[in-house]
Parts: structure tokens; sequence; C-alpha cells
């Protein structure tokens, strides 16, 4: 049996750290915080809740490995359900497209904004087949070392070509660009620097859908704290781990305000800027910044807007409404995300864009991007895209310091559940069972 230090417990920690007490492990979780979950929390006032972070995932097999590989399975935990939308679009010349969650209601939604853009939008996912399969099988889902990665899969990260080039090149329409590149501008991610295989999201979106719990994606890390307990990982809540302390180029311990912690594995799932010892290894990555976030709770009001789970305002600033908390009195929980030139208050913007519910605000909670990186400790968004050489610049899962592995958002090419799930999976496989430890020594 290993002793193993987790640092961080937002998903990708809480997550690592039930595959590694399954495997046999003695593990320790610290977290910063009061609470669990970083940014898959709940948020709460005035008997309102919102989701802090994400309100739906997709790939929802992560989930479920998740919680067979670490006891339960998923469906005596929680109730995940497809969406029937991925999401709404409103465009700026007033048209709307509804975008399901299937490929041939897609193919129809598309054709009804215009005949033709449906055909376009089934090539355009299409093509991503062969992207998904090969980064599937010799990158997202085994351990991999920057200089001895499969042909396939080097082919693609190393390509110069850019998600804004190919989109340009596939779309004449501006709002199928948009669409496909939603996701990246949603986590603040600039066109220009995302490698082009990124746009797969749009395929995962078709082929998987979205998904959610009824009550908040916040559950979630309900049901991994309780797993936590039945795995009898020792958590430690305000505990804030100040460094990896490395020694003959292994590292052997973090350092807390408390004092050291004696690890043989540490597991680093919060920014690796965080830690001076590791600071330089990342010094050329930037994290990706939050946007400004607004949740809302709204009485209840014959004119409220009848909103599907998420709906977004497209010009400039681009604004995402996500109707789904829980509300008293038959109220409303709405999350405001901005982002852009946001010279004014987000509830002011959003009624320029159609949407008017400042007669019905009851309470409101507004984080900046600074307040929310300073809450959790780092972004949850990960590392900011810039250009094909940032796969390599990260850290995830393998890391040049012996006895140390990396999960979460900053260990992984994307932000959202699937992709820091995978990693907390990869941390797994890295590790290996406690009779047989496979991490260097």
């Amino acid at each position: 049996m290993s002793r193993v230090v987790v640092v961080g417990g937002g998903f990708g920690g809480m997550a690592a750290a039930v595959r590694l007490a399954k495997l046999g492990h003695e593990v320790r979780l610290l977290e910063r915080s009061t609470a669990l979950g970083g940014a898959l929390a709940a948020r709460e006032q005035d008997g309102f809740t919102w989701d802090a972070g994400p309100s739906s995932t997709l790939v929802p097999a992560v989930l479920r490995d998740l919680f067979r590989k670490s006891g339960r399975p998923l469906e005596r935990e929680l109730d995940l359900e497809p969406l029937d939308l991925v999401r709404e679009h409103r465009f700026e010349d007033r048209t709307v497209l509804r975008l399901p969650a299937t490929r041939a209601p897609q193919v129809a939604a598309f054709d009804a904004l215009s005949p033709g853009l449906g055909r376009q939008w089934a090539d355009w996912t299409a093509s991503f087949t062969d992207d998904w399969e090969v980064l599937r099988r010799g990158y997202l889902e085994v351990p991999w070392q920057r200089e001895a990665l499969p042909r396939e899969v080097a082919a693609r990260l190393d390509s110069r070509e850019t998600l804004h080039k190919r989109l340009r090149r596939t779309f004449r329409d501006e709002r199928l660009r948009l669409v496909a590149g939603h996701p990246f501008t949603a986590d603040g991610h600039d066109l220009r620097n995302v490698p082009a295989w990124a746009g797969l999201v749009s395929y995962l979106e078709q082929r998987f859908g979205a998904w959610t719990v009824p009550g908040g994606l916040h559950q979630v890390t309900t049901a991994l704290t309780a797993r936590l307990a039945t795995r009898r990982v020792e958590v430690d809540l305000g505990c804030e781990v100040r460094d990896v302390v490395v020694r003959g180029g292994r590292a052997v311990a973090v350092r807390t305000d408390q004092g050291e912690v004696d690890a043989d594995v540490v597991v680093l799932a919060v920014d690796p800027r965080r830690m001076p010892a590791l600071a330089r290894l990342v010094e050329r990555t930037m994290p990706a910044i939050p946007p400004t976030v607004c949740h809302v709770g709204l009485r209840a009001a014959a004119d409220l807007p009848d909103l599907p789970h998420e709906v977004v305002l497209h010009g400039d600033p681009v604004i995402v409404v996500r109707p789904g908390g829980t509300a008293p009195d038959a109220g409303a929980a709405w999350t405001i995300h901005g982002r852009g030139r946001l010279a004014e208050d987000v509830l002011v913007a959003l009624a320029r864009a159609g949407v008017d519910v400042r007669p019905h605000v009851v309470t409101r909670i507004d984080l900046t991007p600074r307040e929310l990186v300073q809450e959790w400790g780092g972004s949850p968004l990960g590392v900011l895209w810039q250009g094909r050489s940032t796969v390599r610049r990260r850290l995830g899962p393998d890391t040049p310091v012996a006895g140390l592995v990396t999960a979460g958002a900053h260990a992984t090419p994307g932000a959202g559940l699937p992709f820091v799930g995978l990693s907390a999976a990869l941390v797994a496989q890295v590790v290996g069972p406690a009779d047989g430890v496979r991490v260097r020594r």
C-alpha cells in the first residue's frame, strides 16, 4: 500500500482519490477551501441554489466508469438524464437555432435556418470521427508521453491548422461558425489559437448528447463526497498546500501551513502555478479565464421567459443563460455568463439582447473572473490554448518529476467533466494498484 496525497478537492481530485483508494492505496485529500467540489459545487442564497460551474456534461460513459471503478454504479447514486437540446443559439440577425442532441434532428434544425446548412453541419461533425477514435485510443484514454506518441496521434497534435482557419474554409454562413466555435469562445479561447482537431467537441455533442442531473450537476459532488467516505479517503478541508516537496528529483511530500505531509505519490489536481517547485515547468502556459458570472433568483411571474437549459445570445458581449437551479415558491434560479465588451450590468446587457428579468429579481450573486479565480485557487477552465504547442507545454498526466502525477482541468486538453474525468482515469492507470505501483520511483 502506498501513501497517496491528492492536492485539490475539485472534481478531478475527488475522482482521482476514489479511484486510487479503490485500488488499495492509502489516500489523503487536501483541499484549501471549507468544502469539496470547486467549480462543481453549489451556490446557495435566500433559498435559491445554482450550479457554481457546469450545468451539463458530455460523454456520460466517463461518469459511469468513474462510479463503477470506485464502487457502486452511477445509476444507484444519481439520475443522469439526457437533454433534448444541447443548447439554443440566438443570433444577431434574430434567427434562432435550437440544437438537438442527435444527428437527424440537428440536420433538420440547420436546414430550417437555410436549406443545405444541415448537410454542411452533418459533414462537419462526421469529419471528426477518425480524430476522435485516434485520440481516444492513443491519447485521451491511455497514459501518454510527449516523446513517444503514436504516429497518428502526433500528426494531429502537431498540425498547424487552427479551428478558426478550418471553420472559415468550411462554412460561409457565420452562424455555423459561431455554433461550432462556441464551446471554445465560451471558455475564453481565441479560435485562432485553438487546434483544428479540438473541434471534435461538435462530434461529441452529436454522438453522445448532453446530460444533466435533475436539481443540478453539483449533486455529483455530493455523491463523490459519500464515495470518498466509503473508500476511507482521509479528507482535510481548509488545508492550503503551499508547495510540492521535491528531493533528489522526486516528489516526497507536500508543504502545508501545518507542516509537511509525506507521500509516496503526489497527485496534483490544481494549477501547477500555485506550486513554486513546479511553476517553471509550466511557465510558458496561461490559464483560461472564467467569464463574468451572475446568479439570480427570480420570483414566479407569468411573463418570465420559459427557456431551455442553456441559451447563447451571440454578439458582443456574448451572453449565456442557464436556467435550471432550484428556487422556492415556484420561482426560478438562473445563471448568466458574460464575455466580451461587458461595460454595463450583465442584466442590462441581457435586457438589451431581448430577455429582461430585472423586475423579477429577488436575489443575486455577482462574481468577476478575478473573484472566481481567487475563490477556486485557479481557473476551472484549465490551460488557455496558445497554438499546437500548448499540449506539450502543460503537465498531464506525466510529469518530469518522479512520484508526481497530475489530474484536473490543467492536465487535460479541455475543460469539463469528460476531459477532467478522463484525466483521473489516467492517473489511476499511471499509479496502478497498491500491490504493484507503476509510477516512476
